[in-house]
């Protein structure tokens, strides 16, 4: 039990500093880069993703996103913030690929406690919903709660059922969570395989997170196991030993999935996605020694969500 606890309390010190208004300690690794050998597009030719940040995301552009927001302008992209509630289609319309990550009702901003409500309109949910129907991609990321709560009523528009809580894959052992080819975890799929042979990965490491159901016709990205679990606290980070818990065999925490014309992504981790430094020299994200392929499948990701079948960028030789 001694060790169970100190396992939290270093899983609290790591990943929950906006709960406990420790900002400067988690910060963005802007040094960091990842080698591209040839990029999609030149610079700046590739099409537009926008990031959204009118949401009261907890990862923006220029704060916890900025390494993505790096990586994927290297490779030819035009990465751009979304700041306006998408209370109309023809916000969107010279975007490909839209990022939702850590949105949050206002209610819960400083708050990280049960109810959370919906960070998006009925109308923002139709209108991203009409938009990826008609030939778009959506990529949504929704951690650990209260994040996968506020990202729920989105998530069941495209058929995905979040579980608002922490999803672990391993007892009393600090994160990272490895999804493998190996283990079976992790599907042989595009995002897997890339589309040159040396894009090709083998595993995707993931920070805690949270857990979803995804609907039979989506491609099962990243797969817990029976021995995985979620605890469902009603306050984020706070575990007792009457905290619920929910069995994971049968849930996701990647899922991809064809809607319409257009194509969704559904996550439930965030720091995967970017690269971060945590009180002042550990690494979490794809700067990570533990995740050296999680940029590559983040680029073979985005690949897929904008339909690229070939490159036309830069080859860069070391």
């Amino acid at each position: 039990m001694k060790y169970y606890k100190c396992t939290l309390i270093i899983l609290i010190l790591f990943f929950s500093f906006s709960f406990l208004d420790l900002y400067p300690q988690q910060i963005q690794d802007s040094s960091f880069v990842f080698w591209i050998y040839q990029t999609a597009y030149k610079t700046g030719k590739g099409p537009v993703i926008l990031i959204d940040e009118a949401h009261n995301n907890f990862h923006t552009l220029d704060g916890g996103f900025y390494a993505l927001g790096k990586l994927l302008k290297q490779d030819g992209y035009r990465v751009k913030k979304l700041s306006s509630p998408i209370d109309s289609i023809e916000l969107l319309k010279d975007c490909k690929i839209l990022v939702i990550a850590n949105s949050l009702n206002k209610v819960n901003v400083h708050n990280w406690v049960l109810p959370t409500p919906s960070a998006f309109t009925d109308l923002e949910i139709y209108n991203i919903k009409k938009w990826v129907e008609n030939g778009n991609s959506l990529l949504l990321i929704a951690d650990h709660m209260p994040f996968a709560g506020a990202a729920q009523k989105l998530g069941e528009e495209f058929g995905f059922e979040y579980l608002n809580g922490f999803a672990f894959t391993r007892k009393n052992v600090w994160p990272p969570s490895v999804f493998s080819l190996k283990n079976k975890t992790l599907a042989a799929s595009p995002l897997v395989k890339g589309i040159k042979e040396y894009e090709n990965i083998d595993s995707v490491i993931t920070f805690t997170g949270s857990a979803f159901e995804a609907p039979d016709s989506s491609i099962h990205i990243l797969t817990f196991t029976r021995d995985n679990y979620s605890q469902q606290p009603d306050t984020a980070w706070r575990f007792t030993n009457n905290t619920p818990k929910q069995n994971l065999e049968g849930f996701d925490q990647g899922a991809v999935l064809k809607f319409g014309k257009g194509k969704v992504a559904v996550f439930g981790e965030a720091a995967m996605f970017t690269a971060q430094i945590i009180n002042g020299d550990v690494k979490v994200g794809f700067n990570s020694d533990t995740a050296p392929q999680n940029a590559q499948f983040i680029l073979n990701l985005i690949h897929w969500l904008d339909g690229v079948k070939e490159y036309k960028g830069i080859i860069h030789k070391k």
